[in-house]
């Protein structure tokens, strides 16, 4: 499969084969919603917390005789029916993380990198590095490839400058290749990719590419 690589004024300037195991297979969609459902579990802090009523401050003393009165049958002030009691069947912290085999990670972001290809939305960028950060320059590069709404920046390796030219873009985020994942590319409806960002993504999810790139590695 080939790619159109664009520059920083939109102009297409070369075009270069990618990994069709990463960016042409067909999508897996229950594999993607596994992997989306996993990456939102995974950043609630399950921090949330109430009081039982051993926990409540406040006496032990019955409240009023158990029978013989004409009214209900009453325990001690810290009971859940009581203003200030404890409460029934609360939140108690506890995690909520998900995990999925390796494979289907993989899956999810081939699968997710392939429908962004098929649906128009992944653009290609010979190269986005600044020299100082400069949130006009970006934007402009933005604009110039035609995107409209949200985007992802996908950069090869971690760049604060570029981070930090992003940062003040409404609907802009920013990640290295390396970070990337399902909820963050489907939480963007455009992807921008520089061609290391895309060689890094065949080296890390790749078929016969990434084992000649980890094979040469390796050497």
């Amino acid at each position: 499969m080939k790619l159109a690589v664009h520059d920083a004024t939109g102009k297409e300037i070369e075009t270069i084969d990618v990994d069709d195991a990463v960016f042409g297979i067909i999508p897996n969609e229950p594999v993607v919603h596994q992997a989306l459902v996993a990456t939102l579990a995974n950043k609630r802090a399950g921090t949330a917390s109430t009081k039982t009523r051993g926990e409540v401050a406040g006496s032990t003393r019955k409240i009023r005789k158990q029978k013989g009165g004409g009214t209900s049958r009453q325990g001690d002030i810290k009971a859940p029916q009581h203003r200030h009691g404890g409460i029934a069947h609360g939140p108690r912290p506890h995690g909520f993380d998900k995990d999925m085999p390796k494979k289907m990670r993989r899956l999810a972001i081939r699968s997710v990198l392939s429908a962004k290809v098929a649906d128009g939305s992944l653009r290609v960028i010979n190269d986005i590095s600044v020299a100082k950060p400069s949130t006009k320059e970006l934007t402009g590069v933005i604009k110039a490839l035609g995107f409209e709404r949200s985007v992802l920046v996908v950069t090869g390796t971690p760049d604060e400058v570029v981070k930090q030219s992003l940062r003040n873009i409404p609907k802009v985020s920013h990640e290295p290749a390396t970070h990337l994942n399902v909820g963050a590319m489907l939480g963007a409806q455009g992807l921008l990719m520089t061609v290391d960002a895309v060689r890094g993504a065949e080296a890390l999810w790749g078929g016969e590419k990434a084992a000649t790139v980890r094979k040469k590695a390796g050497a």
